[in-house]
């Protein structure tokens, strides 16, 4: 077996050769041998099968079993000889050329590394940044946010109409030209003027009447409304106002901070605004992180460190990204490129730099996951799924299943890996 090796850098290397056919042959042999002393062949009895009789009963198979047999020969000696350890393989060795001839097969095999990383003095690439300031006047409004929507609906007795942030207890009837449709009736329904709830316009209409009034309201609903037999229909709403309700008038004192902090033995207002502000820091801090920082942060670390990528791994990100932008394509689109390769190739190329930027950022990320001891575990991923499906009124055991079926719980699992380790090289920042 004729073997030479080629080490590109430290994330490709390639092993071309030739395989002797006789190399075959005793493979093939050899394999027989081995084989006629365990099967079962009709009219042998078993270990006394002739080594002719298994090559006539399993022919093509024992030839591909000396094939595979002598790959993998020549691909341990070409890692041996290179100082390749075979845990630094990532994925499976790709097979470029096995060309049969009269006398050997030339083959070349191309394997990708996990490529070394120098990260260098990585926490001197955070963006300098400050905390967010918490004024008192958006704790206060928090607080009456937390206490309004705690507060209990009374009915108004007086005699007046309905303004904004009122309740309106209404029955109401829907017609588009003049047919009732499906529906659009209720009574006493509780409609909260200036939520939004109902079609546009419609609210507006109701601000200003008074108790045991009854009005027609004249709207359009939005063209893209969810029903197609309403979509963009001008609708009239027949409306009679049964009640009006308005949100109890909450004092904050110590008594509310005792009520919005049922845990804490010591709850007064003080302690309850201390919390509020946490909660705003977190929230802003948040915000900061996920639209600015992060996102900074990973670009930065993807332009000044330097390391040689596998070239299968960034081969496979654009086709990923191929697939997602023609998920993305219109019909018309999409019959265009099936019927020119050319622009598909063309297409395809134009994803090369971005997928490389996303490969090279999961190789620092996983970097750096290493070097701050940050890990996620399956169940923490388990429960952010969990709670994510609960939040959107889904099933969290089918939501879980589902990304485990569809192979995404890798992805899922690298994304918080990446959030962790970039909030902890942020949060090591704010400290200073």
């Amino acid at each position: 077996m004729d073997i030479k090796t080629n080490k590109i850098d430290n994330a490709n290397a390639k092993i071309t050769g030739t395989i002797p056919n006789a190399e075959i042959e005793a493979n093939v042999e050899k394999i027989a041998k081995q084989l006629a002393k365990t099967t079962a062949i009709s009219g042998f009895r078993k270990g006394k099968v002739p080594v002719s009789a298994v090559k006539k009963q399993y022919g093509e198979r024992l030839i591909q079993d000396a094939e595979a047999e002598a790959l993998r020969d020549l691909l341990n000696q070409g890692l041996d000889e290179m100082g390749i350890a075979s845990d630094t393989l990532i994925g499976e060795p790709q097979i470029a050329k096995f060309d049969k001839g009269e006398t050997a097969i030339e083959v070349e095999v191309k394997v990708a590394l996990r490529p070394e990383i120098e990260l260098g003095d990585y926490a001197s690439l955070v963006p300098d940044f400050k905390k967010p300031r918490i004024m008192t006047k958006e704790i206060n409004e928090r607080i009456e946010e937390l206490a309004e929507a705690q507060a209990e609906l009374i009915d108004v007795e007086e005699d007046r109409a309905l303004i904004e942030g009122d309740t309106a207890v209404i029955d109401f009837e829907g017609a588009v030209d003049k047919e009732v449709f499906e529906g659009g009736t209720a009574e006493n329904f509780a409609l909260r003027l200036g939520s939004g709830q109902f079609i546009p316009g419609f609210e507006d209409q109701v601000v200003g009447m008074k108790k045991g009034e009854e009005k027609i309201i004249k709207v359009t609903f939005p063209d893209n409304y969810g029903g197609e037999k309403l979509a963009g229909k001008d609708a009239e709403f027949k409306v009679t106002i049964k009640g009006i309700q308005t949100k109890e008038k909450v004092i904050i004192d110590d008594a509310l901070a005792k009520k919005m902090l049922p845990g804490e033995e010591e709850a007064n207002l003080e302690m309850l605004q201390s919390k509020v502000k946490e909660q705003i820091l977190t929230e802003k801090l948040s915000k900061l992180y996920n639209d600015e920082l992060k996102p900074t942060l990973l670009e930065t670390l993807v332009d000044k460190t330097e390391l040689a990528l596998p070239e299968f791994v960034v081969e496979q990100e654009m086709d990923m990204a191929l697939n997602k932008k023609a998920g993305e394509m219109k019909e018309d689109e999409l019959n265009e490129l099936k019927e020119n390769a050319d622009k598909v190739k063309a297409l395809r190329e134009s994803l090369r730099d971005d997928a490389a930027r996303s490969v090279k950022a999961t190789f620092i990320i996983d970097a750096l996951a290493k070097k701050e001891d940050v890990q996620i575990e399956e169940q923490e991923v388990m429960q952010t799924i969990y709670y994510e499906a609960m939040q959107m009124g889904q099933d969290p055991q089918a939501a879980y299943k589902h990304y485990q079926e569809s192979g995404y719980l890798p992805a899922i699992q690298m994304a918080m890996v990446e959030d962790k380790v970039l909030s902890k090289l942020l949060n090591a920042k704010l400290e200073k």
